[in-house]
């Protein structure tokens, strides 16, 4: 059905189904109602293409994601179901697109190709390429995190530094004294990555005002890496009694670590970080930790990004999550 039927059968113009569909002009009450009537009886609805090309749109968001050759954490697909579920509520389209390693043309694709109306940005280093081009380019954009100096653009993030440091507050409160922290990879500290240098910050900062011994040591993404990164920790610092970590992934390994050792949780050892909550939830026993809202911080990624789309040049907003440290049974007083 288009719009020649209905102009056909409500005995007008196309162009005033046009203008009753768009909005753009002025119809009269008697003929708006004839011509919505006749809609109403076919059930049409515009075609989505034709629609975002009166409005200008494409309709559609750009996600800018790690490399694909990189296997995403459960809290990148997290963040990536949050964007695509809150893109779909407003009825809009999500373009996946990786970035990095060998893929610089794919993102240059979305920044010059006006395939999409505006970006959500994931994985931010502190300083980051890609939001520059993205600036230079004039192209509407949000970040999930945030840049060295995050001045005059629309981000989300999660108070790495804040949370780390209430995690190692709480160990402190413990009696816990010789404490360390599971970063992220080498390679992603390297590259900057703004939630393992805060964390790392965080971490240090509370060591210092609780006169704390701190050992910080980096891991992959993976159970493997996990295990193998506490089995190496205990035997260079067996002196160490608990561990916060931003590294989820790692937290299977974690346990099979502690459990080759002998190690009791929180019996003997206690773990505690930053993570999703049905990470903290699977964990055994369930981790003391900081749930971050993934759907919420989506939710609000999209939102923020429509705001710019809507409003070219409006001020920039943004939002720091942090969320409390939710007690579980992780955590324990120091007891060896």
């Amino acid at each position: 059905m288009n719009i020649g039927e209905i102009a056909r059968r409500a005995g007008v113009s196309r162009s005033t189904v046009s203008y009753v569909l768009s909005g753009k002009r002025a119809v009269s009450a008697t003929t708006r109602q004839r011509i919505q009537a006749v809609i109403d009886e076919l059930g049409y609805r515009p075609n989505a293409s034709a629609r975002a090309l009166k409005e200008g749109r494409t309709r559609t968001l750009g996600l800018v994601i790690p490399p694909a050759s990189q296997r995403l954490t459960d809290m990148q697909l997290g963040f990536v179901a949050s964007v695509v579920e809150a893109a779909a509520r407003h009825d809009l389209d999500v373009l996946l697109s990786p970035s990095g390693g060998d893929h610089d043309r794919s993102f240059e694709r979305i920044v010059t190709g006006r395939r999409v109306d505006g970006v959500v940005l994931m994985e931010i280093r502190l300083t980051d390429d890609r939001v520059t081009r993205l600036a230079t380019a004039g192209v509407p954009f949000v970040t999930i995190g945030r840049t060295a100096e995050p001045h005059g653009m629309s981000w989300i993030d999660v108070d790495y530094a804040a949370l780390i440091s209430r995690c190692v507050h709480h160990l402190a409160d413990l009696g816990h004294r010789q404490v360390a922290l599971v970063n992220r990879s080498a390679e992603l500290v390297a590259a900057g990555y703004g939630p393992s240098h805060r964390a790392l910050a965080g971490f240090r900062a509370a060591v210092d005002e609780r006169d704390l011994t701190g050992v910080d040591v980096c891991c992959g993404d993976d159970t493997a890496s996990g295990e193998a990164c506490v089995t190496q920790l205990l035997a260079t610092h067996p002196q160490v009694t608990a561990v916060a970590t931003i590294n989820e992934a790692a937290l299977p390994g974690i346990r099979r670590a502690l459990d080759a050792a002998g190690l009791s949780v929180p019996g003997d050892f206690s773990v505690t970080g930053v993570a999703a909550q049905h990470w903290a939830e699977d964990f055994h026993p369930p981790l003391t930790a900081a749930d971050v809202p993934m759907r919420q911080m989506g939710a609000e990624a999209v939102t923020l990004l429509l705001e710019l789309i809507a409003a070219p040049g409006g001020t920039p907003r943004h939002r720091l999550y942090a969320p409390p440290i939710s007690l579980r049974s992780s955590t324990g007083p120091r007891t060896r």
